[in-house]
């Protein structure tokens, strides 16, 4: 697949089909993502792949928690601004329009968007879910070296016919991951990616992305 194809397809999938993901795929992606540029040659990631059995167990662990009404643990770091200034916060309002409508769900239902946010916890069916950590002694510069190689991730998935969805929504169950991953002390939980084949059913939404003269600059000579 051309990177060009495989930007451009890439979309945080909402719905996977049950398939297996042959060992071997996984092993091949995450192998070339290591190539994946860090400062200094850190790789400040530290990665745990869920399949099977260990993943139903936390799907199942951590539906229950919501099913009573935990709110979660105690943040490890912030998602967002907690004031969160224009542009960004027209986009972030225009991105959950967006999402709800394509999937049918009004602002005024409020059951069926709490649904939908409880999906997360289930990976959306996917059979596969990644849980990436970083040390908590790393900088802004280190969780950037991650969001590449998430990135990294990502495209090659969909160079191998697959889709996958990032999830910083895991971080709000980090202890429950904790429990599952068992990672040493000193590691703090940044996302899950949920990974799979799309289902036949999966809502093909494509979230608007701003115009080009609103994100960069061209100062020609």
């Amino acid at each position: 697949m051309d990177v060009y194809e495989a930007v451009a397809s890439r979309r945080a999938v909402r719905r996977f089909s049950g398939e297996p993901i042959p060992r071997e795929t996984l092993e091949r992606v995450l192998s070339a993502a290591a190539r994946t540029p860090s400062g200094a040659n850190l790789q400040p990631w530290h990665v745990y792949v869920l399949t099977g059995a260990p993943l139903a167990e936390l799907k199942k662990r951590t539906a229950e928690r919501v099913a009573a009404g935990d709110p979660g643990d105690e943040r490890e770091y912030q998602m967002y601004p907690s004031e969160l200034k224009s542009p960004y916060r027209e986009r972030r309002s225009a991105a959950a329009e967006q999402r709800y409508t394509a999937l049918g769900i009004s602002r005024e239902d409020r059951r069926s968007r709490e649904a939908a946010v409880a999906a997360n916890w289930d990976c959306f069916g996917a059979p596969t879910a990644l849980f990436c950590y970083i040390d908590r002694d790393m900088g802004p510069a280190q969780w950037a070296d991650l969001g590449m190689y998430l990135q990294t991730v990502m495209l090659l998935l969909r160079a191998e016919g697959l889709h996958s969805c990032p999830q910083m929504a895991w971080s709000v169950y980090c202890r429950t991951v904790a429990g599952a991953v068992l990672p040493p002390p000193g590691l703090i939980l940044f996302c899950g990616v949920s990974i799979g084949f799309e289902a036949p059913t999966a809502c093909h939404d494509r979230i608007d992305r701003a115009p080009l003269a609103e994100t960069v600059t061209f100062i020609d000579g």
